[in-house]
């Protein structure tokens, strides 16, 4: 039987979120390992695919999807499985949006890709420690309001392990490679969180090549 679900992209943060997701959800899926800077994204093929020419990227039956954000909440919702909490109330779904736009806005968007293009990008984007720097304070500043919040509970929502963790999670391991001292709370969730079986699993995929 044919391999219906394909995921395109490994190698960064937001490449491990949907590998990450699918290997929680223990969904058959086929991956392609591509790259974000390798030419790979330019091909016709990856195009047709996705336009904006970035990974990751999405395959199902005749659904073609693009943004990590995106791409893991349909294998959420499309996938059920009680590794994963999926909200199914208003305010649960509503908490759910509110923290995974917090994480992607603010801590990957706003300040970890920021550091990147004028850090580890900055051949391309051009060298700024001003950036990076203000960045850098940026991201604990609102690093601040998670350790907070888990002064009383072990994941982002009561409910149990869901998106925003892995959200979360992915931009943590980013912000200790980019040599961020994480607070007490965050560490020691960060350390429990690493211990799930699916998370290893697609940590080794993601960054094996």
């Amino acid at each position: 039987m044919s391999i219906l679900l394909k995921l395109w992209g490994a190698g960064t943060a937001r490449t491990l979120r949907p590998i990450w997701m699918a290997e929680e959800l223990e969904i058959d899926y086929e991956l392609i390992p591509i790259g974000p800077r390798t030419g790979e994204t330019q091909t016709k093929e990856f195009t047709s695919l996705n336009p904006k020419q970035k990974i990751p990227a999405m395959q199902h039956k005749d659904l073609n999807l693009s943004e990590s954000l995106a791409i893991c909440k349909y294998l959420q919702r499309n996938f059920k499985s009680k590794n994963i909490f999926l909200p199914n109330d208003e305010v649960s779904i509503a908490k759910e949006e509110e923290w995974c736009d917090f994480i992607y806005g603010e801590l990957d968007e706003t300040s970890l890709y920021v550091m990147r293009r004028h850090y580890d990008l900055k051949e391309i984007y051009g060298e700024s420690p001003v950036v990076v720097k203000a960045c850098r304070q940026y991201f604990l500043k609102q690093l601040n309001v998670i350790e907070e919040h888990l002064k009383s509970q072990e994941t982002i929502l009561k409910n149990g392990f869901g998106l925003a963790d892995i959200f979360l999670m992915t931009c943590l391991d980013w912000a200790i490679f980019y040599e961020f001292s994480l607070p007490k709370n965050i560490s020691s969730y960060r350390d429990k969180i690493s211990k799930r079986t699916a998370y290893q699993k697609a940590m080794k995929i993601n960054y094996s090549n």
